[in-house]
């Protein structure tokens, strides 16, 4: 399963992914830091990774194509980045385990 880490999330967690075995890359490290959320949609779609944003927008794309992306909405409020990837690390076990499951979109709060 491959991840694109959307810009509003910090690079550490593709970092924090790819320590952990998973494929992984942050948007600012190919180019779509700046990019609008139909671009990153796009460019996710056709490279067949697996969005994880805090963004709201990518889950309603993703209601309105059912081909596209999963996704995992990030529901933790404002936290700092440590506190913001031990919240993940504890429940990432059950977001794989979703999205092998199939499923659109997975919250994790």
């Amino acid at each position: 399963m491959r991840f694109l880490i959307d810009t509003n999330l910090p690079p550490a967690f593709a970092a924090w992914l790819v320590s952990e075995g998973h494929d992984a890359c942050h948007t600012k490290d190919i180019g779509l830091g700046p990019a609008k959320d139909r671009a990153i949609w796009r460019y996710a779609k056709d490279n067949d990774y697996c969005i994880v944003t805090k963004d709201e927008d990518f889950v309603l794309l993703r209601a309105v194509d059912q081909q596209g992306p999963s996704v995992v909405w990030v529901r933790i409020g404002n936290a700092v980045k440590r506190v913001l990837l031990q919240r993940v690390a504890g429940a990432w076990p059950q977001v794989i385990a979703q999205l092998e499951a199939g499923a659109d979109v997975v919250e994790l709060h």
